[in-house]
Protein backbone atom coordinates (compact mmCIF):
# COMPACT_ATOMS: atom_id res chain seq x y z
CA UNK A 1 0.00 0.00 0.00
CA UNK A 2 3.00 2.50 0.53
CA UNK A 3 4.19 2.11 -2.70
CA UNK A 4 1.25 2.35 -4.54
CA UNK A 5 0.47 5.68 -2.17
CA UNK A 6 3.53 6.57 -3.22
CA UNK A 7 3.24 6.15 -6.82
CA UNK A 8 -0.14 8.37 -6.51
CA UNK A 9 1.43 11.05 -4.89
CA UNK A 10 -1.14 9.61 -1.82
CA UNK A 11 -0.19 9.77 2.02
CA UNK A 12 2.27 7.03 2.61
CA UNK A 13 1.96 6.52 6.36
CA UNK A 14 -1.87 6.51 5.87
CA UNK A 15 -2.35 3.54 3.04
CA UNK A 16 0.51 1.78 4.80
CA UNK A 17 -1.33 2.10 7.78
CA UNK A 18 -4.43 0.99 6.37
CA UNK A 19 -2.52 -1.85 4.65
CA UNK A 20 -1.22 -3.08 8.53
CA UNK A 21 -4.63 -2.93 9.98
CA UNK A 22 -7.21 -4.35 7.78
CA UNK A 23 -7.66 -7.19 8.80
CA UNK A 24 -7.81 -6.08 12.67
CA UNK A 25 -10.97 -7.78 13.38
CA UNK A 26 -10.03 -11.57 11.87
CA UNK A 27 -10.16 -12.95 15.03
CA UNK A 28 -13.50 -11.44 15.92
CA UNK A 29 -15.11 -12.09 12.52
CA UNK A 30 -13.79 -15.53 11.42
CA UNK A 31 -17.01 -16.79 11.82
CA UNK A 32 -18.81 -13.89 10.66
CA UNK A 33 -17.50 -12.99 7.53
CA UNK A 34 -20.18 -10.92 6.63
CA UNK A 35 -18.80 -8.68 9.43
CA UNK A 36 -15.16 -8.55 8.41
CA UNK A 37 -13.98 -4.65 8.20
CA UNK A 38 -16.94 -3.66 9.91
CA UNK A 39 -15.95 -4.66 12.94
CA UNK A 40 -12.22 -3.54 12.15
CA UNK A 41 -14.12 0.10 11.60
CA UNK A 42 -15.95 0.05 14.85
CA UNK A 43 -12.45 -0.96 16.99
CA UNK A 44 -10.58 2.13 15.17
CA UNK A 45 -13.44 5.21 15.33
CA UNK A 46 -11.96 7.64 17.71
CA UNK A 47 -8.29 6.59 17.18
CA UNK A 48 -7.52 9.51 14.95
CA UNK A 49 -7.89 7.69 11.79
CA UNK A 50 -9.94 9.48 8.71
CA UNK A 51 -13.70 8.55 7.51
CA UNK A 52 -11.41 7.92 4.67
CA UNK A 53 -9.55 5.36 6.07
CA UNK A 54 -12.87 3.40 7.88
CA UNK A 55 -14.37 3.41 4.79
CA UNK A 56 -11.29 1.55 3.05
CA UNK A 57 -11.62 -1.67 6.28
CA UNK A 58 -15.00 -1.66 5.48
CA UNK A 59 -14.94 -2.04 1.54
CA UNK A 60 -12.14 -4.25 1.22
CA UNK A 61 -14.72 -7.31 2.10
CA UNK A 62 -16.99 -7.91 -0.29
CA UNK A 63 -19.40 -9.29 1.71
CA UNK A 64 -20.19 -6.28 3.70
CA UNK A 65 -21.73 -4.48 0.55
CA UNK A 66 -19.66 -1.38 0.72
CA UNK A 67 -17.97 -1.20 -2.33
CA UNK A 68 -14.65 0.56 -3.02
CA UNK A 69 -15.12 4.11 -3.69
CA UNK A 70 -11.81 6.03 -4.24
CA UNK A 71 -8.26 5.72 -4.82
CA UNK A 72 -7.60 3.79 -1.12
CA UNK A 73 -10.04 1.51 -1.05
CA UNK A 74 -9.67 0.07 -4.40
CA UNK A 75 -5.89 -0.22 -4.19
CA UNK A 76 -6.66 -2.46 -0.65
CA UNK A 77 -9.35 -4.48 -2.55
CA UNK A 78 -6.61 -4.87 -4.60
CA UNK A 79 -3.89 -5.76 -2.64
CA UNK A 80 -5.54 -7.62 0.06
CA UNK A 81 -5.28 -10.93 -2.26
CA UNK A 82 -1.81 -10.24 -4.20
CA UNK A 83 -0.13 -10.59 -1.17
CA UNK A 84 -1.10 -13.49 -0.40
CA UNK A 85 -0.60 -14.73 -4.07
CA UNK A 86 3.26 -13.69 -4.15
CA UNK A 87 3.57 -15.30 -0.66
CA UNK A 88 2.65 -18.75 -2.05
CA UNK A 89 4.49 -17.99 -5.34
CA UNK A 90 7.79 -17.71 -3.23
CA UNK A 91 6.57 -20.77 -1.28
CA UNK A 92 6.53 -22.91 -4.17
CA UNK A 93 9.34 -21.32 -5.58
CA UNK A 94 12.80 -23.66 -5.55
CA UNK A 95 14.42 -20.90 -3.75
CA UNK A 96 11.65 -20.25 -1.35
CA UNK A 97 12.58 -16.06 -1.71
CA UNK A 98 10.77 -12.91 -2.42
CA UNK A 99 13.70 -11.97 -4.48
CA UNK A 100 14.06 -15.11 -6.79
CA UNK A 101 10.52 -14.07 -8.25
CA UNK A 102 9.48 -12.27 -11.24
CA UNK A 103 6.98 -11.15 -13.56
CA UNK A 104 7.13 -13.90 -15.51
CA UNK A 105 6.83 -16.71 -12.90
CA UNK A 106 3.85 -14.65 -10.97
CA UNK A 107 1.96 -14.36 -14.39
CA UNK A 108 2.71 -18.40 -15.47
CA UNK A 109 1.28 -19.21 -11.29
CA UNK A 110 -1.42 -16.60 -12.00
CA UNK A 111 -3.22 -18.64 -14.62
CA UNK A 112 -3.10 -21.59 -13.24
CA UNK A 113 -6.76 -21.44 -11.71
CA UNK A 114 -5.91 -24.45 -8.79
CA UNK A 115 -2.52 -22.46 -7.76
CA UNK A 116 -3.50 -20.03 -4.37
CA UNK A 117 -7.24 -20.64 -4.76
CA UNK A 118 -7.57 -18.14 -2.26
CA UNK A 119 -5.85 -15.04 -4.42
CA UNK A 120 -9.24 -14.31 -6.16
CA UNK A 121 -8.22 -13.60 -9.59
CA UNK A 122 -10.85 -10.84 -10.37
CA UNK A 123 -10.06 -8.95 -7.02
CA UNK A 124 -6.34 -8.68 -8.03
CA UNK A 125 -6.97 -8.15 -11.58
CA UNK A 126 -9.30 -5.07 -10.10
CA UNK A 127 -6.03 -2.95 -10.24
CA UNK A 128 -7.28 -1.86 -13.12
CA UNK A 129 -9.97 0.97 -11.01
CA UNK A 130 -6.89 2.46 -10.18
CA UNK A 131 -5.36 2.39 -13.76
CA UNK A 132 -2.55 -0.11 -13.20
CA UNK A 133 -2.23 -3.07 -15.53
CA UNK A 134 -2.06 -6.42 -13.79
CA UNK A 135 1.76 -6.23 -14.87
CA UNK A 136 2.44 -3.36 -13.08
CA UNK A 137 0.47 -4.49 -10.24
CA UNK A 138 2.23 -7.34 -9.82
CA UNK A 139 5.70 -5.94 -10.42
CA UNK A 140 4.72 -3.02 -7.60
CA UNK A 141 3.30 -5.49 -5.15
CA UNK A 142 6.52 -8.05 -5.52
CA UNK A 143 9.15 -4.84 -5.57
CA UNK A 144 7.05 -3.63 -1.90
CA UNK A 145 7.16 -7.26 -0.66
CA UNK A 146 10.66 -7.47 -1.32
CA UNK A 147 12.24 -4.44 0.42
CA UNK A 148 10.33 -6.37 3.84
CA UNK A 149 11.61 -9.85 2.88
CA UNK A 150 13.41 -10.17 5.94
CA UNK A 151 10.56 -9.12 7.89
CA UNK A 152 8.13 -11.34 6.09
CA UNK A 153 10.66 -14.32 6.17
CA UNK A 154 11.56 -14.99 2.73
Amino acid sequence: MEELATRFGENAEEWGMVGLLHDIDYELTKDHPDRHGMEGAKLLVGEGFSESFLSALRSHNNATGHKPANRMEKALYAVDPVSGFIVACALVHPSHTLHSLDLSFLLNRFKEKSFARGADRDQIRSCAAIDLSLDDFLIISLAAMQKRSTELGL
